[in-house]
């Protein structure tokens, strides 16, 4: 990948990541963070990942996000009401950003390893079916703990459901 599409693919990824907690609209957030997962599994598969790139679409910027964005709908959340500013609050996330700047300009210059490159990776014909041992993997030694999850998951669902039923008097 070019370094002119990194750099757009990053800055789109963490622009859009910090929508993520500016947006007063909970949908417009959920949303934010659909384009800064799809950023995401864009710097993935620059870096050949390309099985982790698939699953980041798949499973966060779809499945995921497409659950957050129902319970956002059903449970009819408004947008956030506007605070005034409170300027010792202001005060001190500028001072904790700031301080967070500096040390991490002060770790990326003291780290010289990250200007080297790596060497390629040999691929052999029996590991190009990662896709395939990953899923055998997770159906027979982790089917039971996957099947919980998916049990978990539509317990929370209906668990919303009946939350968000309103009442009729």
């Amino acid at each position: 990948m070019s370094p002119i599409l990194f750099w757009l693919f990053s800055i789109l990824m963490l622009g859009f990541g910090a929508m993520v907690v500016v947006h007063r609209n909970p949908v417009a957030s959920a949303l934010s963070l659909v384009v800064s997962f799809l950023g995401l599994a864009v710097l993935f598969i620059s870096l050949d990942a390309y099985f982790i790139g698939v699953i980041q679409v798949l499973v966060y910027a779809g499945a995921v996000m497409v659950l957050f964005l129902f319970i956002i709908m059903l449970l009819d959340l408004k947008a956030e009401e506007r605070r005034k500013w409170n300027p010792v609050s202001l005060a001190g996330g500028v001072f904790v950003t700031l301080s967070f700047a500096a040390l991490l300009v002060r770790v990326l210059h003291r780290f010289t390893d990250g200007d080297k490159t790596f060497p390629p990776i040999p691929v052999k014909i029996s590991e190009l079916e990662d896709v395939h041992r990953v899923g055998m993997t997770l159906f027979t030694d982790y089917n039971l703990p996957f099947q919980v999850i998916g049990v978990l998951v539509l317990v929370a669902t209906i668990g919303v459901v009946v939350l968000s039923k309103k009442e009729l008097k």
